[in-house]
């Protein structure tokens, strides 16, 4: 029961953000683009910042970040690497990367995570971001238009019942 109400406060809280709905989808689409990619203790700053520097919501762009989470992290961090050592031709991969992934898979803290990578090396650590702006980019531009299509829904639904309550009120 408490799980169920609190995904209905989560859902209230979505349908009554506040602005216009490109905005909202801007937002959106940054926190997913910087979801995507393996900077995870510094995702939601990147996105805000994007968000703020292309005026989009800051509120999306921090919600947004939350399609990495720790359910998809292994997956979002191999993928990354793999995808990005296939685009610049590195074949297999080194006892870092399995390391890499082990801390992944226990959850460690994202810092030591961020540490490994980069101790890892710079082919690796290309890897990594290559692949999280590919996949991010794949990912972010599709989500935009189905966000901006949300968000206009959510505006005409609302004006809906404004509109519905004031010829009601008036009606009496």
């Amino acid at each position: 029961m408490k799980f169920k109400r609190q995904l209905r406060y989560y859902y209230l809280r979505f349908i009554r953000l506040r602005g216009n709905p490109h905005e909202l989808a801007l937002g959106m689409t940054f926190g997913i683009f910087t979801g995507m990619m393996p900077i995870l203790p510094f995702q939601m700053a990147l996105s805000v910042g994007l968000a703020m520097l292309f005026k989009g919501s800051k509120i999306t762009a921090a919600l947004g970040t939350w399609i990495s989470n720790p359910l998809n992290w292994y997956f979002l961090y191999y993928y990354n690497y793999k995808l990005g050592a296939f685009i610049l031709g590195i074949k297999g991969h080194s006892a870092m990367f399995s390391s890499i992934m082990t801390a992944v898979r226990l959850g460690e803290d994202s810092m030591v995570i961020v540490e490994k990578i980069l101790a890892a090396g710079s082919l690796t650590v290309a890897s990594f971001l290559v692949g999280g702006l590919v996949m991010g980019t794949v990912t972010s531009i599709p989500s935009y238009f189905i966000f901006l299509h949300i968000f206009r829904r959510i505006k005409v639904w609302r004006e809906s019942k404004r509109g519905h309550k004031n010829w009601s009120v008036t009606d009496r």
